[in-house]
């Protein structure tokens, strides 16, 4: 039999629902936030790369920031997922509520902060890629005809000119970026505090 406190059982054979749901959904949430950052950055470098190819390479860095998103929540999801223990040779439950909820509450903090994060730094992702591909190319399309350009001196400083733009343009959009993934940087900490409480059920 287990301990009954208050009217309610501390080690449940229910309470290892809450912990599979903090894991699973810790990956599902922190998946979707990798899925959603990459989509819209991955949009705003394929449309900037059609007029400024040279720069895809450069601003591939959104996609790889949000890609990490995803390893947050594998990380969190791995941790919660050893803790849940399973019952005893003798059909005793030992995991708890206290451990449940504290699992469920970890994969929550993980998981929404990932997605949160992963939709900033799509926006921003979009948004600066793009921005920086006009700047570099000083607004000029993939159609426009080269040649028709005056040369000279003028045109040497007016590349010169929009490299430093495009290149201040892409340091801002990089700073944006590193406090965006902080976001899931700190729910990740927060996670990991909170799967060490714990709560052993003795017989």
């Amino acid at each position: 039999m287990t301990d009954v406190v208050a009217g309610s059982e501390t080690c449940p054979s229910w309470a290892t629902v809450f912990g599979y749901l903090g894991a699973s959904g810790c990956m599902v949430l922190s998946s979707w936030g990798a899925a959603w950052g990459t989509w819209r950055a991955g949009m705003g470098v394929c449309h900037m790369g059609v007029d400024h190819p040279k720069g895809v390479i450069k601003n591939i860095v959104p996609i790889v920031m949000a890609g990490v998103l995803g390893i947050y929540g594998l990380i969190v999801s791995v941790i919660i997922t050893q803790s849940i223990s399973a019952p005893g040779g003798e059909g005793y439950n030992t995991y708890s509520v206290y451990n449940g909820y504290t699992h469920l509450a970890a994969g929550l903090c993980c998981g929404l902060s990932c997605l949160a994060a992963g939709g900033t730094i799509g926006v921003i992702g979009d948004a600066g890629v793009r921005a920086f591909g006009v700047k570099a190319e000083r607004g000029r399309k993939w159609f426009w005809d080269a040649s028709a350009e005056d040369g000279g001196g003028d045109s040497d400083f007016g590349a010169a000119s929009a490299a430093e733009a495009s290149n201040k343009l892409y340091v801002g959009m990089l700073i944006m970026l590193i406090f965006s993934e902080a976001l899931a940087l700190y729910g990740l900490i927060v996670a990991l505090i909170l799967s060490q409480h714990n709560y052993a059920c003795t017989i």
